[in-house]
């Protein structure tokens, strides 16, 4: 994979809290009081002018949740006012908004083009209706194709869908179909995550409860060799573990500075920050949140100074996540050390096991690599 030489300008995230209904295996953080997006949004401009110059520019804008797209027309407007308020973007800035299939309409597509928004990444999680009941999704297949076409009409060509893999029940030959599916939408991004059972979530519940059973590791490292095989020969470069784009151009520009180290500020509840030494992360809760920046406080919950080696490690474990890998010069000279000499017999013995390659100043993972980069990261 060729190197992408870009400025480390550092990205903008913003969290919005909510959903019009809760799936059970979700994780993050957000609330189905709709009633309170109005008082979200006031904290969020005080939030947001609190770190305004903390950065001279961005070239990444990240709208996340919960669901954005839960958000009407004036409210879209509004988050848009303050956040350009408060943050300068490069002309060309990569602006993602996550949406429902379920909430996407002309009106929608047409305010969020006028809002500068130039890439969608609509979640999916299956073309299968038997699959998004189990799951919780509000939405049905036939949505999301109609999602997808209508977004293309509406002139975005960056667009990307989510899809899960691993779901109880779901065979292999099921999950093809998906892929295939996909592939056939006006899409150039695609991220494939393998699911996973989440403490405290609903789904937790059940499984706890003996309710259904997951795939093996084998049927999970099937899937996704299988996953990354489908997607290669359908024109997709395998560049992150979950991640897949058509072409280098339609990389997620936003994601790749978590994984390459950036900093990015995030604003909202249960948001994180990096500055490039330390971390941050706000209340995972909204009325914590909200108190806080009422009572002219930052709504930070915890913040931690990285020392050498956790930075070391994390620059390990995200690298090892791509198909770029770890660039050996730029990881020697930041941590002032030989990685090659020091990790000489751990290098070769993986190198042996086929799990990474060396050369030309990058350790990569080989696709098996990949499927345990986690452990890779540990050398």
């Amino acid at each position: 994979m060729n190197r992408v030489t870009e400025k480390p300008y550092p990205g903008l995230y913003v969290h919005i809290p909510f959903c019009k209904t809760r799936c059970p295996y979700c994780s993050f953080y957000s609330t189905t009081d709709l009633a309170q997006i109005d008082p979200f949004l006031h904290a969020l401009s005080l939030e947001a002018a609190s770190y305004r110059g903390l950065f001279p520019m961005f070239d990444t804008l990240y709208i996340g949740g919960g669901t954005p797209s839960v958000l009407n027309e004036n409210q879209f407007e509004t988050l848009f006012h303050l956040l350009r308020d408060c943050f300068p973007l490069t002309p060309h800035a990569e602006i993602t908004v996550e949406v429902n299939p379920a909430d996407l309409s002309a009106p929608m597509f047409s305010l969020l083009r006028s809002c500068g928004v130039n890439r969608l990444n609509i979640g999916v999680q299956s073309f299968h209706d038997d699959t998004l009941a189990f799951l919780g999704r509000r939405h049905r297949a036939g949505e999301a194709k109609e999602a997808f076409s209508s977004a293309y009409g509406a002139g975005f060509r960056d667009l990307g869908l989510d899809l899960l893999y691993g779901v109880p029940g779901q065979t292999t030959a099921a999950w093809m179909e998906d892929l295939g599916e996909a592939t056939k939408q006006p899409v150039n991004h695609l991220s494939c995550y393998e699911l996973t059972i989440e403490g405290g979530t609903p789904l937790d519940g059940r499984f706890r409860k003996g309710g259904f059973n997951l795939p093996d590791e084998g049927l999970q490292l099937e899937f996704f060799l299988d996953t990354s095989q489908f997607l290669a020969a359908a024109g997709f470069i395998h560049y992150e573990v979950s991640n897949f784009a058509k072409g280098a151009a339609a990389l997620a520009r936003h994601n790749r500075k978590y994984w390459r180290h950036i900093p990015y500020l995030g604003l909202g509840p249960a948001a994180h920050s990096f500055d490039g030494k330390r971390r941050r992360h706000n209340h995972g809760s909204l009325d914590a949140y909200l108190a806080d920046l009422n009572d002219g406080k930052k709504p930070v919950a915890e913040e931690e100074r990285l020392t050498r080696e956790q930075r070391r490690l994390e620059v390990l474990f995200l690298g090892f996540r791509t198909a770029e890998g770890i660039d050996v010069g730029a990881f020697d000279k930041r941590f002032e050390t030989d990685l090659l000499a020091e990790k000489a017999l751990i290098l070769a013995g993986l190198k042996q096991e086929g799990l990474i390659t060396i050369e030309n100043g990058f350790i990569r993972p080989t696709l098996r690599g990949m499927a345990i980069a986690d452990q890779l990261a540990l050398i």
